[in-house]
């Protein structure tokens, strides 16, 4: 008669119900210990976003992108060794009108014929206490990168990693908007994006 394997945790549990209710909960800090510990890599684009907010003629607008590609390694257990690479297909802008996605996909705004992918590379995070965290890296758009920080948080969800944050570009630090659109007066120099990333943690090895 077969029987399926009993690891140390299956074997926890049968003997806190034989002996009482306290080796049955140290069972369960193990499993929920084993949870965290999983390595988030494998990035769910249909369950992340990229938006950004404005303002024009000092009227607040927004707009999201509607694709893009990430490549995430996360550890709960080892933060300090996270790393992302985030990259934005520029042309999939959604401004709210047809109009207005042609005009910053021009040569003035973003010009996607020559820099169609906007880049973010972390180089560090920093814990910072109840699940936030520091994320230091370059940002490259329109030729031009600069390091960059955002503020960012982590939630588990089953197998499933979710982090959420923001910061404020200066889009004249990579020349968006010149020429006519270069008055800070008609287009607020400061644009405050937006993420919340998605990433499944890996499959357990089967032996």
């Amino acid at each position: 008669m077969n029987h399926t394997p009993r690891t140390p945790v299956t074997r926890l549990l049968i003997v806190g119900k034989k002996y009482g209710a306290g080796v049955a909960s140290l069972a369960a800090l193990l499993l929920a210990t084993s949870a965290q510990g999983a390595e988030f890599n494998q990035f769910v684009a249909d369950k992340s976003a990229v938006s950004f907010a404005y303002r024009q003629m000092n009227v607040p607008l927004e707009g999201n992108f509607t694709r893009f590609k990430g490549r995430i390694s996360f550890d709960p257990a080892k933060p300090a060794l996270a790393k992302a690479e985030i990259d934005i297909d520029l042309a999939s802008i959604d401004t709210g009108s047809e109009e207005g996605d042609d005009e910053v996909a021009g040569k003035l705004w973003f010009n996607t014929r020559q820099f169609p992918v906007a880049r973010f590379v972390s180089s560090s995070i920093r814990p910072l206490g109840d699940n936030r965290f520091e994320v230091a890296g370059k940002m490259s758009i329109k030729g031009r990168t600069l390091d960059t920080k955002t503020l960012a948080t982590f939630r588990q969800q089953g197998n499933i990693g979710v982090f959420e944050g923001g910061f404020v570009l200066k889009r004249g630090d990579y020349g968006i908007g010149e020429g006519m659109w270069a008055d800070y007066g008609t287009v607020a120099n400061e644009v405050q994006i937006k993420f919340r990333l998605t990433a499944a943690a890996a499959a357990a090895d089967k032996k």
